[in-house]
């Protein structure tokens, strides 16, 4: 089967999912793309569409959001693109057995992480907060378990040190497209086997809910910063001051020259710091609740009872 037969329906929502989308119009004849329903987000409330819906748009594919991919209705119109294969990546549902089961070649999903450490919904923040020096981009045929399909592919991908969720995210994205596009033919035509993931190294990345950011000074710093950087740009990492709420965008670790009892308020070279459990984590930026994100320095200007 060459390029331009393969028929292919794509599934994903965030701006992570974009990228393989776009690469995967310019070779092969995609004939639709399933998304997230638009959902309200922000301050405002404001309904938004999904980054692959907008990519979708601008690309002229047909596109369904079914609030339910177990849906007759959505199956139905699956069944009317013919995929011979589809492909996911952060689409936000499962999919069942009779999806699965749909395409001659099946499902592929492109997972943020090297399979099968990182199995779950956040494997990005959870390799970070974890410090992992590695992640990676897996590309896995889907059965019907959480991530625990065979996989076609893997390539690694290196944490910086200053990395971020969504910085992270942005290299995962493109070398997701970018492996995706090389391991499909040979898939295709046999000369890739799925291997079975070692259950024996499983480790789970859980969904992430608002309230986990809270930061918990009872831990090292050096978890907390790591937490910081993972849960950039969402949920946001962040603490009470004087019950208001504080959100914290970047942060470092102290030389352990202070041993402050945990959740005490200092100074560092200037800068505001709170102990931990082992360490001082030193603010950089923060957002307090009502007000735009600002530099400690600035904060301190604003903030005079930091230290009562």
């Amino acid at each position: 089967m060459n390029d331009k037969t393969l028929r292919i329906v794509y599934m994903g929502s965030p701006e992570i999912a974009a990228p393989a989308l776009r690469a995967l119009t310019e070779t092969y004849t995609l004939t639709g793309v399933v998304t997230q329903p638009d959902r309200p987000a922000g301050r405002g409330k404001k309904v938004f569409a999904s980054a692959v819906k907008q990519a979708a748009e601008s690309l002229e594919l047909p596109l369904i959001q079914p609030e339910k991919m177990r849906d007759p209705e959505a199956f139905e119109r699956l069944k009317d693109w013919a995929p011979d294969l589809i492909v996911v990546m952060a689409y936000g549902q499962i999919l069942r057995k009779n999806v699965l089961e749909l395409p001659e070649f099946g499902c592929l999903n492109i997972h943020a992480s090297l399979l099968p450490r990182w199995r779950g919904a956040s494997p990005i923040q959870a390799a970070i907060a974890a410090g992992d020096r590695q992640t990676g981009v897996s590309i896995m045929k889907m059965d019907e378990g959480l991530d625990s399909g065979p996989v076609l592919a893997m390539e690694s991908i290196d944490i910086l040190p200053a990395d971020t969720a969504h910085s992270l995210s942005g290299r995962i994205a493109e070398t997701g497209a970018s492996l995706l596009l090389s391991t499909i033919p040979g898939y295709v035509d046999g000369a890739i086997l799925p291997k079975p993931q070692d259950e024996d190294d499983v480790t789970y990345a859980p969904l992430i809910r608002k309230e986990d950011g809270l930061l918990d000074f009872t831990l090292p710093a050096v978890a907390l910063e790591r937490k910081v950087r993972a849960y950039t740009p969402w949920p946001s990492a962040f603490f009470y001051l004087n019950d208001m709420l504080v959100k914290v965008y970047r942060a470092h670790v102290a030389p352990e020259t202070e041993r402050p009892e945990p959740g005490k308020r200092v100074l560092h070279q200037g800068m505001p710091a709170i102990g931990t459990g082992e360490g001082l984590l030193v603010l950089e930026e923060i957002q307090c609740a009502g007000k735009k994100a600002m530099d400690c320095k600035a904060f301190l200007a604003g903030y005079r009872d930091w230290l009562s």
